[in-house]
């Protein structure tokens, strides 16, 4: 039986295949401007019931750069949110493209259309996970401070999909994580994980100070009251280490989340963050559509060596 590469959410993935995919993520970047055509007649279809930027263009970009095509369609111009079966849906993505990258709220729904594929389904964004993002930030991470191993990375303001996924990734690449978060937000502490409601308390001797917006799409009118005493200052910054930086997975709420002094200062990597979702793409895709028989070098392998 053929092996089906799904990247729904970093646990259900072998550490050493998501290492494998961070070290040929890093390959990627060297061949910025001179891309293998590794996806040759192979196709994307993109899914989106969010607006997206980042993740548009990543996707769009990396595909394309590595010689495949793209099919970007909205959730609305597809009959899965009106008159056809999650399963119908699947069945006949699998017929015309070979893998499926989707970017909607609910994460349930990813699952079933995945259960009911056999290409790969790519998990571009949910209100649960983010896994993309955070291969992204871990790159980011490596190739300013070395290897991710034993760094303290402290996360500022709403416990969000993204943060709950630097906690799944926190275990399976050996890092400290402090969540700087309101008190109701709080969960048990374990050997990876602490909570704190002290700001100034979690960025102490820091590799990462890392925030993100207090208002997803699809939650307009939430408060953010709880969330001021977290924004990001210099002062915070100030305890961390000398070379600590700063990440956000943008769009950026300036002046809320987090201070304009601390996104033009030297900590801030958020353009080069925000880059790095290409390279963590490629690498990402070419692991999901490996059955395909695509192969960045001949001699890659996706396990830890």
């Amino acid at each position: 039986m053929t092996t089906i590469n799904h990247f729904i959410d970093l646990p259900d993935i072998d550490p050493d295949v998501l290492k494998g995919i961070i070290r040929n993520a890093h390959e990627m970047k060297k061949f910025k401007f001179n891309p293998p055509q590794i996806f040759s007649g192979l196709s994307l279809a993109m899914v989106f019931d969010k607006r997206s930027t980042r993740t548009r263009m990543s996707f769009e970009v990396a595909m394309k750069q590595l010689g495949g095509h793209t099919i970007p369609m909205t959730m609305a111009e597809m009959q899965i949110t009106d008159s056809e079966s999650i399963e119908d849906t699947g069945q006949v993505l699998s017929r015309f493209v070979d893998a499926v990258m989707i970017r909607m709220s609910d994460h349930d729904t990813l699952v079933n259309l995945s259960n009911n594929t056999y290409i790969p389904v790519i998990n571009g964004l949910t209100d649960h996970s983010h896994p993309c993002q955070i291969m992204a930030d871990i790159v980011t991470i490596e190739e300013k401070l070395g290897d991710i191993q034993g760094k303290k990375i402290a996360w500022y303001g709403d416990y969000n999909n993204v943060a709950r996924t630097f906690v799944q990734a926190a275990t399976i690449f050996d890092f400290e994580l402090v969540m700087a978060v309101p008190e109701e937000q709080h969960e048990n502490n374990t050997p990876y994980l602490s909570f704190t409601a002290e700001p100034m308390q979690a960025s102490i001797d820091a590799d990462v100070v890392v925030t993100d917006t207090w208002i997803s799409m699809g939650e307009d009118g939430k408060s953010t009251a709880q969330f001021e005493p977290f924004k990001v200052t210099m002062d915070i910054m100030g305890q961390a280490r000398d070379n600590a930086l700063f990440m956000h997975c943008m769009p950026i709420h300036r002046g809320h989340e987090v201070d304009d002094a601390v996104l033009e200062s030297k900590h801030s990597v958020i353009y080069d963050e925000a880059e790095n979702r290409l390279h963590a793409q490629k690498a990402i895709l070419a692991w999901c559509l490996s059955e395909a028989g695509v192969r960045v070098q001949q001699s890659f392998n996706f396990e830890e060596q």
